[in-house]
C-alpha cells in the first residue's frame, strides 16, 4: 500500500503515521526525519535544507524531492506510508512522476484535521526549540497557503480523519477510511 498523510503541523501525522505503519506492515518515511538526518550528517541537501528549517518555511521542492526520491529507491519502499511529503501541488506531480517511472500509484491520501488552536498546543507542548508560537502561527498560514491546495488534487484518493481524541481513536478512524476505500475500489 502507498499512502500520503496531509495535514497542518501538529495534526498527529507522524504519530498516526507510525501506527499505521506497523499497522500495514509499510515503511513510515517521514521527511522531518529525511531532513533531520541529512542536517545531522551535513550532507549537501542537509545544508540546503537547514537554512529554510530555521525559519519555519517550506524546503525547496527540488532539495525535498530529492530526498524522498533517494529513500523510495531504497528496498522496503515498495509499499510505504509518506509523512510530510508532498506539501505542494508540485511537489504531488514530481511524486506522481517518481512512481510512474516505476508502474506504482498512490492508494490513498489520508488528511488530518484538527483546530488551530488544538495544532497550536499540541506544539508548544512539543517543547521543540523552533516552535515558538509565532513560528508555528506562521507555518499554519504556510500550509493553509501552499499545502491546502492538495485537498483538490488528491480529490478522488482524499480520505478525512478527524484528529481529535485519544490517539488509539483517531488511528481506529484512519484504519476504518483505509478499509471503507478499499472496499469501494474493489
Amino acid at each position: 500500500m502507498r499512502l500520503v498523510l496531509i495535514g497542518p503541523p501538529g495534526a498527529g501525522k507522524g504519530t498516526q503515521a507510525a501506527i499505521l505503519s506497523d499497522c500495514l506492515d509499510i515503511p513510515h518515511i517521514s521527511t522531518g526525519d529525511l531532513f533531520r538526518d541529512h542536517v545531522t550528517r551535513r550532507t549537501p541537501l542537509g545544508r540546503d535544507a537547514q537554512r529554510y528549517l530555521d525559519t519555519g518555511e517550506l524546503v525547496p521542492d527540488q532539495v525535498t524531492g530529492d530526498m524522498v526520491r533517494e529513500r523510495l529507491a531504497q528496498s522496503d519502499a515498495r509499499g510505504f506510508l509518506l509523512d510530510g511529503f508532498p506539501r505542494t501541488v508540485a511537489q504531488a506531480r514530481g511524486l506522481s512522476a517518481m512512481l510512474d517511472a516505476t508502474g506504482s500509484a498512490l492508494d490513498a491520501v489520508l488528511e488530518f484535521t484538527a483546530p488551530e488552536d488544538v495544532v497550536v498546543t499540541r506544539l508548544l507542548n512539543r517543547g521543540r526549540p523552533d516552535d515558538t508560537e509565532d513560528v508555528i502561527r506562521h507555518r499554519l498560514r504556510v500550509y493553509r497557503r501552499q499545502t491546502a491546495p492538495l485537498l483538490a488534487h488528491y480529490s478522488g484518493i482524499l480520505l478525512t480523519v478527524q484528529a481529535v481524541g485519544p490517539v488509539e481513536v483517531i488511528a481506529a478512524r484512519a484504519m476504518a477510511c483505509l478499509l471503507g476505500a478499499g472496499r469501494r475500489a474493489g
